[in-house]
């Protein structure tokens, strides 16, 4: 894919590639104040790994991960105190709550009584049809959405011996039977995923079921592992189908800080300039050329732009073999330059030299400068 070579997306805030990616237009659901699915952007989630019933801890993770830019996030409730706890949870929380429920349907009717905004549910691991039928009259009382949430690895018993392994095939017609059990109760507001954490096996899935319907999808390779391994795998399999237009929100799933989770998310879309959000460094690898140390600069400037929503563009190159093409490109660049003089471009025009040891609060002062000259003219 290549870029336009001018400076005229600067002012937008955003690269726009020759080609965009046309996105499948699904239904517009609710889940509290958000909405997912239709025209609306690319929600990223995540979920605490702390006891809900703590809510102290449970509370404090949630605002780290807020603050890592997520949209939404779940929480797992399996015993009535988690449950109860979701009482004080909704309240403090910025963002909407999911409550993961398994097996038990008490658990789920509780959730939504208790103010979750929506339940992961699988509707035919829940029981009998009363059962289902109270759960979701539960969630139509309360304006809950609800998530059914395929998963390869506890797919119903009578599918997995048709198909006698999980494929893509046994997700989906798991995935269609459970929305099935909710259109017959006259419920609607939806989404749907069917994970696994076999990337072919998601991707396949996922594309079948797009094709039969138009439920938003919640997109993830579940338990993906580390963050390395886990973030190639999320890379890939959300690549393949967010390229080819397929889903409406994400959930990286790492054995990691759920933080990192939202990190991640967050990357992939402004990588597929699906979303912009914060600052987006383009930095080399450093080499025997550079004139200042990348590698830490870099890591240092992300965690003091952190605090950044607002898109902005920002290059990092060591020396001047890129640096100034890829500081012709973006809205705040550093070039390396020799006996420590480097150079900084503003909007893809040289605009000053300044030393090494400044390049830090120098960048960290420009960034801030212009977050607040986008966020005023924005108003």
């Amino acid at each position: 894919m290549h870029y336009i070579r001018n400076l005229s997306w600067i002012d937008k805030m955003s690269i726009r590639p020759f080609r965009d990616i046309n996105r499948k237009k699904t239904k517009e659901i609710n889940v509290g104040n958000l909405k997912i699915g239709g025209d609306n952007p690319i929600s990223v989630q995540s979920m605490t790994n702390t006891l809900t019933k703590d809510v102290k801890s449970t509370i404090k993770q949630i605002r780290e991960i807020e603050n890592a830019g997520a949209d939404l996030i779940r929480v797992s409730c399996p015993d009535k105190e988690s449950t109860e706890a979701l009482k004080q949870i909704v309240k403090q929380a910025e963002v909407p709550i999911v409550a993961d429920i398994h097996f038990h349907y008490k658990r789920a009717i509780e959730a939504a009584e208790n103010g979750a905004h929506c339940l992961r549910i699988n509707p035919g691991n829940i029981g009998d049809k009363q059962k289902i039928k109270e759960v979701i009259k539960a969630a139509q009382n309360n304006n809950c959405a609800i998530r059914v949430g395929v998963n390869a690895g506890s797919l119903e018993k009578d599918i997995l011996e048709k198909y006698r392994e999980p494929c893509p095939e046994a997700l989906v017609e798991s995935a269609l039977r459970n929305i099935e059990i909710l259109e017959n109760e006259d419920f609607f507001n939806l989404k749907v995923s069917v994970k696994s954490s076999d990337v072919f096996l998601s991707i396949g899935a996922y594309k079948q079921l797009s094709q039969k319907i138009d439920y938003p999808l919640h997109i993830g390779i579940t338990e993906a592992g580390s963050f390395i391994p886990g973030t190639i795998k999320s890379s890939i399999g959300f690549g393949s189908l967010l390229l080819d237009g397929i889903g409406d929100t994400i959930r990286v799933s790492l054995s990691d800080d759920p933080v990192k989770e939202i990190n991640v998310g967050n990357e992939i879309l402004k990588s597929l300039n699906l979303r912009n959000r914060g600052v987006r460094i383009i930095s080399c690898p450093s080499c025997a050329r550079q004139a200042f140390e990348v590698i830490n600069t870099v890591k240092i400037l992300e965690e003091k732009l952190s605090h950044i929503k607002t898109p902005i563009t920002l290059s990092i190159i060591g020396c001047v073999v890129n640096g100034p093409g890829e500081a012709a490109q973006t809205e705040i660049g550093i070039t390396g330059g020799g006996k420590g003089n480097h150079m900084m471009y503003l909007n893809g025009v040289e605009s000053e030299k300044i030393k090494s040891e400044e390049i830090i609060s120098k960048v960290v002062s420009m960034v801030e400068k212009k977050a607040k000259e986008i966020e005023e003219k924005n108003q």
